[in-house]
């Protein structure tokens, strides 16, 4: 991609808007790998000029977030998209904020919110350095690492701890009653880089159930000895369980644990944990490695000293229907998700999964 995405701003300096997939279609695909993405850059450090700068009159020592005068953030689409707008707001206007008070950054410089398709669309535009800093799944930012798309920064603390739960589900009333029994069922899955919405679930399905899975989760599946659907988020796959359309669905153990999508009595009424992961590490943030380390490290210290007010959501207020979904963040490495990385690699997951 030659040209940074034009975007449709909804309100204010901070917005949140739409993300599609670099180039595929509505299977959620994205088409190339997107490793060799920043290649054609002139700058290290995500620059559109071979003095550093993005154009503007700052000269060498200002701050450049790749070229266009404004920090693009990608958010996964891990809860509802019409939440995401109060959500996040109050967040992206501090990482704003922060940078203009403590750093010299482009005249009118702003933060905007990109709502990704799918994790591979995030990850394959922080490596074209379409996307400054991301949140983004625990397998999504490990391959990120893996083919030079991303680096992790930041780690993130959610639901009164550092890990979480990967779950499968089935309706109240089916007569599965272990992992063997999905042979030749139909299995909803998140995501294919979602850690606890397909890594994990696969993964236990072929080690602990002994289903022949195929070339899942790089794969279309079809030697997989179930069908495989991926909704293309957590709640979306409940949905399809819910809805009577699969018969199992594998999601993060959020989902039916707090009001994220469900509410946890409405859960109990629809379905019924077959299995479930524990102690994966929770998601971390990452940013474009088109980024000048002085960069990494501003954005990285922005979260690092926000007040907790930026997890409040629109309103302000702690406790209420707008928050977001983590409350503080921690420094993170590579190092942090090596367990995740190493699931990856006993399913054989490599970069082919971004051509899906």
């Amino acid at each position: 991609m030659a040209q940074r995405r034009k975007f449709l701003k909804i309100a204010g300096a901070a917005s949140i808007v739409g993300l599609a997939g670099c180039s595929g279609g509505g299977d959620g695909s994205d088409g190339g790998d997107g490793s060799d993405g920043g290649d054609g850059m002139d700058g290290s450090d995500g620059s559109d000029g071979s003095d550093g700068s993005d154009g503007s009159d700052g000269g060498d020592s200002q701050m450049s977030f790749g070229g266009d005068g404004k920090v693009d953030f990608g958010i996964s689409p891990s809860v509802p998209q019409e939440d995401l707008e109060v959500q996040y707001s109050p967040l992206l206007d501090h990482v704003g904020s922060y940078l203009k008070e403590n750093y010299e950054v482009p005249d009118g410089l702003s933060v905007e919110g990109n709502v990704g398709s799918n994790y591979s669309a995030i990850i394959q535009s922080l490596g074209q350095g379409t996307t400054d800093v991301a949140e983004t799944g625990p397998f999504a930012a490990a391959l990120g690492v893996k083919t030079g798309n991303a680096e992790i920064i930041l780690q993130r603390f959610g639901y009164g701890g550092w890990t979480y739960k990967s779950i499968i589900a089935t309706p109240n009333d089916s007569d599965i009653t272990e992992l063997s029994d999905l042979s030749g069922k139909t299995v909803a899955f998140s995501d294919r880089l979602s850690t606890s919405g397909a890594l994990y679930p696969l993964y236990s399905m072929s080690s602990e159930g002994g289903l022949d899975i195929g070339s899942l989760p790089e794969g279309d599946g079809s030697q997989a000895e179930f069908d495989a659907r991926f909704a293309g988020g957590h709640v979306g796959s409940y949905t399809l369980l819910e809805q009577g359309q699969v018969d199992a669905a594998a999601m993060g153990g959020f989902v039916r644990d707090t009001g994220t999508g469900p509410a946890p009595d409405a859960w109990q009424e629809v379905a019924t944990t077959l299995h479930e992961d524990e102690g994966l590490p929770r998601a971390p943030m990452v940013v474009s490695p088109e980024l000048s380390d002085d960069v990494k490290s501003a954005i990285q210290e922005s979260f690092l000293e926000a007040p907790d007010s930026i997890y409040y959501g629109a309103d302000g207020e702690s406790d209420t229907d707008d928050d977001l979904w983590f409350s503080k963040v921690r420094e993170a490495s590579q190092e942090d998700y090596q367990s995740v990385i190493d699931v990856a690699n006993e399913l054989g997951v490599g970069t082919d999964i971004f051509d899906q």
